[in-house]
């Protein structure tokens, strides 16, 4: 093979690997900022729940991002359902630890309780 002809396909080859690491940075991104605005507005419904303070609600909003991320890459993985299911609840506990640091005990008792209830009508 021609040198030119390397260098032809080294350059498509590299075209072609900056073309999917943008589209997979432009993705995640979007999926980043459509979490974000979700987490928001649910921080905000826990907000009046639970009777939150703002530093309390910012809290909760990047724990909601930082824990639907880590959900979503696990469902998202190739691990079997059985492994997934455990690994959802191993975050979960953690989830729940990470609650317990900033919310009052009254306040996490009934963040349970009420999403419990809303895990029931789903």
């Amino acid at each position: 093979m021609k040198l030119q002809h390397r260098i032809a396909l080294i350059s498509v080859a590299a075209a072609a690997v900056a073309g999917f690491v943008y589209s997979q940075i432009y993705i995640h991104e979007r999926n980043r900022r459509e979490i974000k605005e979700v987490a928001g507005e649910l921080a905000l419904t826990w907000k009046d729940q639970l009777q939150l303070n703002q530093e309390q609600t910012q809290l909760l909003e990047d724990s909601i991002i930082e824990y639907t991320i880590k959900k979503n890459e696990i469902i998202n993985s190739s691990l079997g359902i059985n492994q997934q299911v455990n690994k959802l609840k191993a975050i979960q506990k953690n989830e729940h630890r990470s609650l317990q640091k900033f919310l009052t005990e009254d306040q996490f008792e009934n963040y349970i309780f009420l999403n419990k209830q809303l895990t029931r009508k789903s």
